[in-house]
């Protein structure tokens, strides 16, 4: 596998979830929080922000740091809720790995978009128990075809 996350042959890998697609800056996750709208398929909570490349820039100091998606997403799993690390690590590895399987009808709807725009979503676990994977990724995938029919209204979405 070379460096741009391809295999030996060229192929693309599409489902590979890298640096690029994760939500780590400070100044985007408090202008998500603060400006984002939320959806809500219990347990998770999913608060996400549409900006457009004039915003991206302004949130910076020295303009849009290289090598970011334009979807990003970031998991939170409150110590309130599940008082256990080994338990919020499970459900951050589940949320992750189904939002990770199926964000691509949703990262070619923001592709779509005028040029610039980008999409910041995080994904908020609301439940005091540990639910299986198969009940996390039903629900993601809900949240991710509303968010996809919330961005481009007039495409076909299939929950």
């Amino acid at each position: 596998m070379n460096d741009e996350g391809n295999c030996k042959n060229g192929a693309p890998r599409p489902l590979r979830f890298g640096k690029a697609g994760r939500l780590r800056h400070r100044s985007l996750v408090e202008g998500l929080f603060a400006d984002g709208q939320g959806m809500y398929d219990f347990p998770l909570r999913m608060v996400w922000r549409r900006m457009s490349g004039a915003e991206m820039e302004s949130s910076f100091r020295n303009g849009v740091p290289h090598g970011m998606d334009c979807l990003q997403m970031m998991v939170t799993v409150p110590k309130k809720k599940r008082h256990h690390a080994v338990d919020r690590v499970l459900m951050r590895r589940r949320i992750r790995e189904a939002y990770r399987l199926n964000r691509l009808p949703l990262l070619q709807t923001v592709r779509g978009l005028p040029e610039g725009t980008c999409v910041q979503v995080a994904f908020i676990y609301l439940h005091n128990e540990n639910l299986p994977y198969a009940d996390v990724e039903r629900k993601m995938r809900r949240l991710l075809a509303r968010l996809q029919k919330q961005l481009c209204p007039e495409s076909p979405v299939e929950p």
